[in-house]
């Protein structure tokens, strides 16, 4: 089966470090080629709860998409998601665009329109795929960030997975978090 492209949305407000190492731990188990976009931190949109960090992830599948969605909600059952006593949300993964692929999959729109409602996830999304176009509007990814008018707070952070730091400094230094 040839290799797709696609772009995945990852979040945690709860064990966040824990639950993002465990989740890029898994799909590297599950995707070609994986990229990380830098972390960022955010305050809760849309969910009462602790600030999220998140970030983009790109790589090759050669899973169709119902089976890659499917394994995705797998991945994050193993981490508590769907747990009746859990608190916040350990890990949220979402398929943001699988290739060019435009329209609904069985409840799955894609792309997902997330990325163009969400600074948590058009900023890192234009940080790793500047020059990705997004299917729907036809603009690049870094066009669509420099152009938004979202209006959410978030900062990068410093974040470690596997001996690599997926925030550069410089990124850190230009943006620091806000003060509490």
């Amino acid at each position: 089966m040839p290799l797709t492209p696609v772009l995945l949305g990852l979040g945690s407000n709860a064990g966040r470090e824990r639950h993002l190492h465990a989740g890029l731990d898994a799909l590297a188990a599950l995707l070609r080629d994986m990229r990380c976009s830098p972390v960022f931190e955010s305050l809760a949109v849309g969910y009462k709860g602790d600030n999220f960090y998140n970030l983009v992830v790109a790589g090759l599948t050669d899973l169709p998409l119902t089976e890659l969605d499917r394994r995705l909600k797998f991945i994050e059952a193993e981490n508590g998601r769907y747990a009746p006593d859990r608190k916040g949300l350990p890990l949220d993964i979402d398929v943001l665009l699988y290739d060019q692929q435009v329209g609904d999959f069985n409840g799955l729109e894609l792309p997902r329109p997330e990325i163009l409602r969400n600074a948590f996830v058009l900023w890192p999304l234009s940080l790793l795929a500047p020059d990705g176009v997004h299917p729907g509007c036809g603009r690049t990814f870094a066009e669509l960030w420099r152009d938004s008018a979202i209006a959410q707070q978030l900062w990068p952070v410093a974040f470690h997975w596997r001996g690599l730091s997926l925030t550069p400094e410089s990124l850190l230094r230009q943006f620091p978090a806000p003060s509490a």
